[in-house]
């Protein structure tokens, strides 16, 4: 029995858990150190610099330089973790991460705060709504995308053990917590890397989303209950490697609808439909950013431009299911 998710009232930033487990993964293990590119006090990377500077690298604005100090710390037996806008460290690294990092498979974590459409208002140049296609297409190369804070903390603890270069995927703006801190030690329904979570079942119509659009995408789910509309929920915390199982046992429903706060192109909805194009063709809306760059604007006028929002998603299943009306108040 899968356990049931609900949208709880508690909103957390995902780089303020950043911040705190750092702390939490040096006291459990020395060889942590923190590689910082002179965005700690946005990262949340400060608190690190606070309570254990000894184990706090201020690299500067230098991500190239930094990528490759991270590479030899790795071959020494350190555990470098990598704190950066994701822009600077999948594109203005790219180069080093793919020679330095991922063709000798180094111990070297990477975390990208952020990412997506929810900035703070940072723009076009400082969002990077392609780096999961990025990072999901280098080799050796393992990606996760974590719907909450609970998740975030659970996620860089597995990340920090696993033996092999790690993206994470981090965004900036306090969001509603889908998880629970208590359960995420459970071997069945815990996170684990490689590993997608069932956050609802249903028999209509398939909802598999990735990051935080995983969490409007079980708020879609709960809209649709008042139209008598029962959508299954796939939560895909790992990009790569991929749950190809629970995404080919996701599509029971005939109809699948994919969701990322990234471009459609290369991203999760990618992912999906190839797995399913190979294993079990099924019709899929991809639902992400249409191959266009960011912009500056309030979050809730950003989610509503690139129809991100729970009632775009309930709408969009309304029409593949042939339903008419919508669910936008």
């Amino acid at each position: 029995m899968n356990p049931s998710y609900e949208i709880r009232p508690e909103r957390v930033a995902q780089r303020d858990v950043f911040g705190t487990t750092l702390v939490e993964l040096i006291d459990q293990d020395p060889r942590v150190f923190v590689l910082d590119g002179d965005l700690a006090n946005s990262t949340k990377a400060d608190i690190v610099a606070r309570q254990r500077p000894e184990h706090f690298l201020q690299m500067g604005i230098a991500e190239q330089n930094m990528m490759g100090v991270a590479a030899g710390m790795a071959s020494c037996g350190l555990i470098p973790w990598l704190s950066s806008f994701a822009v600077f460290l999948v594109n203005r690294d790219l180069d080093q991460v793919r020679v330095v990092v991922a063709q000798p498979g180094l111990n070297v974590k990477i975390a990208g705060s952020y990412t997506g459409l929810l900035t703070g208002k940072t723009g076009k140049t400082h969002q990077d709504i392609s780096d999961i296609s990025v990072m999901r297409a280098m080799p050796g190369m393992t990606v996760l995308v974590p719907a909450d804070g609970v998740e975030t903390h659970s996620a860089m603890i597995a990340a920090s053990a696993h033996e092999g270069p790690v993206y994470l995927r981090l965004t900036r703006d306090p969001q509603p917590l889908i998880f629970d801190a208590a359960h995420e030690n459970d071997p069945d329904h815990g996170f684990r890397i490689g590993k997608a979570r069932i956050l609802r079942e249903g028999d209509d119509i398939t909802f598999i989303a990735t990051g935080e659009q995983s969490v409007r995408a079980l708020q879609a789910a709960q809209l649709l209950d008042a139209d008598g509309i029962s959508a299954y929920v796939l939560h895909v915390p790992t990009i790569k490697p991929l749950d190809v199982d629970a995404i080919i046992a996701a599509a029971h429903t005939g109809m699948v609808i994919t969701g990322e706060d990234h471009t459609i192109i290369g991203g999760l909805g990618s992912a999906v439909a190839e797995t399913l194009s190979e294993h079990l063709p099924t019709r899929i809306l991809r639902m992400g950013i249409d191959d266009v760059f960011g912009e500056s604007a309030e979050n809730d006028d950003l989610l509503e431009k690139h129809q991100l929002t729970p009632y775009h998603m309930a709408a969009a299943a309304k029409r593949m299911l042939g339903a008419t009306g919508s669910s936008h108040p």
